[in-house]
């Protein structure tokens, strides 16, 4: 192939590869792979003198394709040459001295304030045009929105979004919406036409250049302008004053923080200290001379891939995720990396039984880098891993994604699932939604049932990360002892539309706790039960309908056991009677048990006080709280959780 020809294919693929990694939430290439073409192709544009149009190597940032208001910088804003050896970077430095500091990985802003006041924000754009988002700006977390300074102060900066923000967001998402990075998420989140979902992503802002601020003089030196920020109030990108004898420590003083790190970031920045030098260097078309960036040079190691896992989401996307011998990466051990979609896999070329090459993204996230057999004899599945439903390729964002097409597969459950497991309906501790979410994923779980079959995959959950023995014992304890539970708890736990444990219990009791009954009652016979309407009627009869359903129901049956008995320790209808619980409890576990108590004999528990309430419960009579105050101010009764138990027989 000519090398013209071979220049054009990689200016089509690292360009196609950037509008989805830009613009959209998924990923086609990965980064190790991004770097590896841009190189090759920059390689080649020296070699041969030619630089093809819409070449990456003259683009600065993304194309401006929003919404938002644009605006055209008063100069371009350009990139940085970059390098990832450190004698090369030493080399660059020479004699002078120079600012290492860390290179942040989310959108560069440009802040303008005037008068001491935040005036405009612009985001760096394609580095002609940017977008504004002076609104969004003003709801970053750590940004003044005053300074001391009251004359026109320009300074560019980070915005980003935190590894722990990144984690707890995504936990928010369905998988579709999730982002697969926090630069994705912080660009995302950045460029919002509504900046109350700015102000719910917490992005914090760093300083790392001051542009203009007149009147002010910094000594010839660019630690005095960082140091002129922090007194203004920003948070400065942290730096390190270096020169090319202390540049090596510096730089490995840098990456031991990395593991530590609760911010992104993709390297570091070396910068001129003397402002009349730097700028002395002038210029090329898209860097400037007086910075360079440094890129991690990732250690990689070879491995045999094992096996591809394919994992079920609740939105129906299945993640393939490449399981492969352990290796050490960065001083740890990692033997997984999710390879996010069909794309990747594709480009990979991936088999069973491959030589992979596998690196630590920015010296975090384990990610395949090369795969070196590319033998290409993986099998995309056909059918779902957990409900054996059809799997369907599908494009989104430009990427190939494969989705079960089943609605009924139980891994678009997890909310049920959740709900099953929870207090007051089977309450099975130690089953958190995001474990629900792994054990989904490791296929043991394909009916509600399953639950109760965990122990056969004990070897595997002791294993997984965040279990052991004796979190194991704990959850299979739990399992056992929510084999025994009431009807109504079993009702509510099926995650039936519009039915609530009160409706629950209001159901079962006036069918006299016969499941049976229940499950084939008419819409006239709920109708007929004080306090159940229309909406919750057809929810249950449309449930109790589906094949579906009555299977769920049979094949728990068979794992549990209903205490259909009513309480025999009850010595007084509670019928009528309104009750609010407040404070901590010495006789019940907690205040959902005395609850349970109150209206298995008929009575009703509300959370505040009011005309209607007939008691208020609490230990502290004397205390001083709203409740006690409005119950004093209403004339409701006031009393302690002994009384109570003696009075109602709630023992």
């Amino acid at each position: 192939m000519d090398q013209k020809k071979h220049m054009q294919e990689l200016v089509q693929q690292l360009n196609h590869a950037a509008a989805v990694y830009y613009q959209g939430t998924d990923e086609i290439m990965s980064n190790y792979e991004y770097d590896r073409l841009y190189d090759e192709l920059s390689s080649l544009e020296k070699e041969t003198g030619i630089i093809l149009a819409g070449s990456p190597t003259q683009r600065v940032g993304y194309e401006v394709l929003s919404e938002l208001p644009k605006e055209t910088h008063a100069a371009p804003m350009l990139s940085l040459d970059k390098t990832k050896s450190v004698e090369e970077l030493a080399a660059w430095l020479n004699d002078q001295q120079g600012l290492l500091s860390w290179k942040m990985d989310g959108l560069t802003i440009v802040l303008t304030y005037e008068n001491g006041k935040l005036h405009k924000a612009v985001t760096r754009g394609n580095g002609q045009v940017g977008e504004v988002i002076t609104n969004n700006a003003r709801t970053f977390t750590n940004i003044p929105l005053t300074v001391p300074y009251d004359g026109t102060l320009i300074l560019r900066g980070e915005a980003v979004i935190s590894y722990s923000e990144f984690h707890r967001l995504n936990e928010t998402l369905s998988e579709e919406e999730q982002y697969k990075n926090p630069r994705n998420l912080c660009s995302g989140s950045v460029r919002q036409l509504n900046n109350e979902i700015t102000a719910q992503r917490n992005v914090s802002f760093f300083a790392f250049a001051l542009v203009q601020a007149p009147g002010i003089d910094f000594h010839n030196s660019q630690q005095e302008k960082f140091l002129f920020l922090k007194e203004q109030g920003f948070d400065v990108v942290e730096y390190q004053k270096v020169t090319s004898d202390t540049l090596a420590a510096a730089v490995q003083n840098f990456a031991d923080k990395i593991p530590h790190n609760d911010f992104p970031s993709d390297g570091l920045v070396l910068l001129m200290d003397d402002i009349a030098y730097g700028e002395s260097l002038g210029m090329t078309a898209k860097f400037p001379r007086n910075a360079m960036a440094f890129k991690w040079a990732d250690e990689t190691a070879d491995t045999k891939l094992l096996e591809v896992e394919w994992s079920a989401s609740r939105t129906g996307l299945i993640n393939p995720v490449a399981v492969f011998e352990p290796v050490e990466l960065e001083g740890t051990t990692v033997s997984r990396a999710s390879v996010h979609n069909i794309s990747i896999v594709r480009q990979l070329k991936l088999g069973i039984g491959d030589t992979i090459q596998v690196y630590k993204a920015n010296m975090i996230i384990p990610q395949i880098a090369e795969n070196l057999t590319r033998s290409n004899n993986l099998v995309i599945p056909d059918t779902c891993p957990v409900c054996g439903g059809p799997a369907v390729i599908h494009h989104e964002n430009d990427a190939e994604v494969l989705f079960c097409e089943n609605p009924d597969c139980l891994a678009k459950k997890v909310k049920s699932l959740t709900l099953f497991v929870s207090r007051d309906a089977m309450n099975i501790e130690g089953l958190s939604e995001a474990t629900i979410e792994k054990f989904l994923a490791k296929g043991m779980l394909h009916e509600l049932a399953d639950l109760y079959h965990l122990s056969d995959h004990r070897d595997t959950i002791i294993h997984m990360e965040g279990f052991g023995e004796k979190s194991y014992e704990k959850l299979i304890t739990a399992l056992e002892q929510s084999r025994r539970t009431t009807l109504p708890k079993f009702i509510y736990s099926l995650g039936i539309p519009n039915i609530g444990l009160s409706n629950a219990k209001m159901i079962c009791s006036s069918f006299e706790n016969d499941l049976e009954q229940i499950r084939h009652c008419t819409l006239e016979q709920l109708t007929a039960i004080d306090g159940v309407g229309e909406v919750i009627a057809r929810s249950f009869v449309d449930y109790f309908a589906s094949p579906v359903h009555n299977k769920i129901v049979d094949d728990l049956l068979c794992e549990i056991h209903l205490d259909t008995s009513q309480p025999d320790n009850i010595v007084q209808d509670l019928s009528g009677l309104i009750f609010v619980i407040t404070g901590s409890l010495e006789h019940f576990e907690n205040r959902s048990a005395l609850k349970e108590k109150i209206e298995n004999a008929g009575g009703k528990v509300t959370g505040s006080v009011t005309s209607k309430t007939s008691y208020l419960i609490n230990n502290d009579i004397t205390s001083s709280s709203s409740k006690n105050k409005k119950a004093k101010e209403l004339g409701v009764p006031i009393i302690m959780e002994k009384q109570a138990m003696e009075q109602f027989g709630l023992s």
